[in-house]
């Protein structure tokens, strides 16, 4: 017998054939994309560059400071008065002898007239007393006054010559302080500093103006006693400026024969020519210099190793697989690792992105980089 199917059997079984049509082919999908390597197995990406031999030339670099080679604060010295005129403001140049402040002097002006007037009095009476003690000398040869009037006369006129000397000693005090009153620079140079302004009351040592001298600047800088040998005067040095961002070449012109008691640290000095007076003074100046012999070494990024006690731990790639490397550190300069070449040689592949997730002895695949050591030693 004959089975006839009717139309909802035949859509039935159409719906179902596509349903596990569907489904295989989305088993096959999901199952095709999974992984049947194990993930410590596949080889791990990172990046490596080429060990660059190149000698090191240790280094010392210190914190120095641009000083004027001259420079006077200008103020009173003998007088304490209030401050009448100040005409200068910093930034100024100022030629010998020229102005800088006036004092209201008043009171000494007056003293010194007074002393004056006192002085030409005594000494009106000690001309007077001499030549009376003259006369008396000669009324003596014919016995008419006795030795001892004699004798307290010419003591009188002494004694007048002593006071005149004492005033004219005190005048000379008094113009002094006269002449306090009126305050001039004392060479060549220019206002760094108005510390004072008209009305405020200044002391003998108190401060109105400081004038400084750029003709010729040095810079000072204290040394560990360690360095003592390495900055002997005539030692070239390298100089970078901070307020101008300038690299100058110069030597060391003085060294203090003795260390500071209390820091154990030894001043040095360097003296620069600045005819433009282009150099600020009282501002940084970084002092570098070369020590000892260069050494044979091998560069690498700084990136690319962990320091730690002089030994660096670096990740060097061999044939695909990661070794574990501890070399000792020769030194270091801005971005670049100085190693021993005897533990790390020239052209090794030292792993620079990747290395902390890596392990001694991992599978990797690494992507050669360029470097040089100049460019990572660039700031």
């Amino acid at each position: 017998m004959k089975m006839r199917l009717g139309w909802p059997t035949m859509i039935l079984l159409g719906a179902v054939g596509g349903l596990l049509g569907v489904g295989g082919k989305l088993y096959l999908r999901n199952t095709g994309d999974t992984n049947k390597v194990a993930l410590a197995a596949a080889p791990k990406h990172v990046a490596a560059i080429a060990a660059v031999a190149q000698p090191f030339q240790p280094t010392r670099r210190y914190v120095g400071t641009i000083e004027p080679w001259v420079q006077a604060n200008i103020g009173p010295q003998l007088v304490s008065a209030y401050v009448d005129t100040v005409l200068v403001r910093p930034g100024v140049a100022v030629k010998r002898g020229e102005v800088v402040a006036t004092l209201d002097c008043r009171n000494a002006s007056a003293m010194s007239k007074q002393v004056e007037a006192q002085a030409r009095a005594v000494d009106a009476m000690s001309t007077a007393a001499a030549n009376e003690a003259a006369r008396l000398q000669q009324l003596l040869n014919g016995k008419y006054v006795s030795e001892n009037e004699v004798d307290m006369k010419q003591a009188d006129a002494v004694s007048k010559q002593a006071q005149v000397a004492a005033l004219r000693a005190q005048m000379m005090s008094t113009s002094l302080e006269v002449n306090d009153c009126v305050l001039r620079a004392p060479f060549d140079g220019e206002v760094a500093i108005r510390a004072t302004d008209p009305g405020a009351f200044v002391r003998p040592g108190s401060s109105i103006a400081t004038i400084i001298d750029r003709k010729l600047v040095r810079i000072s800088a204290e040394v560990p006693e360690e360095d003592f040998d390495s900055v002997s005067p005539g030692t070239p040095v390298r100089l970078h400026l901070l307020s101008t961002n300038k690299d100058l070449v110069a030597k060391i012109s003085r060294r203090a024969p003795a260390a500071d008691p209390a820091t154990r640290t030894a001043h040095v000095e360097l003296d620069i020519e600045d005819t433009e007076r282009s150099i600020p003074v009282w501002t940084t100046a970084e002092v570098e210099l070369d020590v000892g012999t260069p050494a044979a070494a091998t560069a690498i990024p700084l990136n690319a190793a962990s320091v730690h006690a002089g030994k660096a731990t670096i990740m060097v790639s061999n044939g695909g697989t990661a070794h574990q490397v501890l070399a000792k550190v020769v030194g270091e300069r801005g971005g670049t690792l100085y190693l021993d070449s005897k533990t790390l040689p020239a052209g090794s592949h030292v792993v620079t992105e990747g290395r902390t997730i890596l392990s001694d002895g991992d599978a990797i695949a690494a992507t050669a980089e360029p470097w040089t050591p100049d460019q990572a030693a660039k700031p």
